[in-house]
């Protein structure tokens, strides 16, 4: 795998730098032709459900899968997982859209809330379709809170995942849990924290309507920062100390070295809130498996170049192009 190359990054004229390239990426709208899919609701623990929409090729068993996820507050229809699905079909792969627990107005299946570290709720996904589909071949592929799931999950299974599993991608995988929510605090970044925090603040007075009893709403007060959140909520609710805790046992970096099959991490230096600790960067880089790519412009999850014969969403077709060997 390490001859493998992606092309150069060239960001689309006018949209240089990283809050331009997120910012763009957030607000520009993509028509993204999609045959119908499959609405399947898959059991991952006891009393908790996950939507998936399937898309399947003609002869599913024999066609690479892949298993997609979102990240923080996205959903099975966010924009790049649209669009990795239609490029994924039109190349004969089988693509799944997973939403993480209560995402796609799935809030009412389960009494937990979802965080960075669930990667068994991905497993549970993905025995569930190797089992009832009898599936050859599968494929990981995440983005920012999705891409730290989905390497957690390949480090966690190291050399005894399932015999299917082929391949992971990662688009600025949220590794570094900590260093990149603290990042969200930076004054030019409190845009963006201010959207999430609004975000997992009404999700959470939805979970007590639909809970009563299970939520204290009154954790909520003086809560400005996803620290603050993950601290009085994502924590507390899930099994963690406090958020130092929850950021340590969530985070991928701990399980990097661990990855046995192939795997793609894109990563751009100017992505406004990634961060990348210096023993995590020699934990990717010492591992053969993985091949890096950090480019210059980028932003966070949106590398858009020029449509110059596709839709210049640079990092989807990077990932499809990365797993058409598989």
């Amino acid at each position: 795998m390490g001859t493998w190359q992606t092309e150069a990054f060239v960001p689309r004229r006018g949209l240089r730098g990283g809050h331009l390239q997120t910012l763009a990426s957030f607000f520009l709208s993509r028509r993204i032709p999609l045959p119908p899919a499959e609405e399947r609701l898959i059991e991952v623990e006891p009393g908790v459900k996950v939507l998936c929409h399937c898309h399947w090729q003609p002869d599913r068993k024999n066609a690479l899968t892949i298993l997609i996820i979102h990240g923080l507050e996205g959903s099975s229809d966010s924009q790049y997982m649209l669009g990795i699905a239609a490029k994924g079909m039109a190349a004969g792969m089988n693509v799944v859209r997973m939403n993480q627990r209560n995402c796609g107005g799935t809030d009412a299946l389960s009494p937990t809330l979802y965080h960075s570290g669930r990667s068994q709720d991905l497993a549970a996904v993905a025995k569930h379709l190797i089992d009832h589909d009898g599936l050859s071949r599968l494929a990981l592929a995440g983005f920012s809170m999705g891409g730290n799931l989905v390497l957690k999950l390949a480090g966690e299974w190291g050399k005894e995942g399932p015999p299917q599993f082929c391949a992971v991608a990662a688009v600025c995988p949220a590794v570094d849990l900590g260093p990149s929510a603290d990042a969200l605090h930076l004054l030019s970044n409190r845009l963006y924290e201010y959207y999430f925090v609004i975000q997992l603040r009404r999700r959470l007075r939805k979970k007590a309507r639909l809970f009563p009893g299970q939520f204290d709403l009154s954790r909520l007060r003086h809560v400005s920062t996803l620290r603050d959140f993950d601290d009085k909520i994502t924590a507390y609710y899930c099994g963690f100390t406090g958020a130092d805790d929850y950021y340590s046992r969530a985070a991928a970096a701990p399980v990097l070295d661990r990855i046995a099959v192939p795997a793609l991490i894109l990563h751009a230096a100017n992505d406004p809130f990634i961060r990348i600790l210096p023993e995590t960067r020699r934990k990717i880089l010492a591992n053969p498996n993985i091949i890096f790519v950090e480019t210059d412009d980028g932003g966070h999850c949106s590398f858009l170049a020029n449509a110059e014969g596709d839709d210049g969403h640079w990092a989807e077709r990077q990932i499809l192009q990365f797993l058409r060997s598989f």
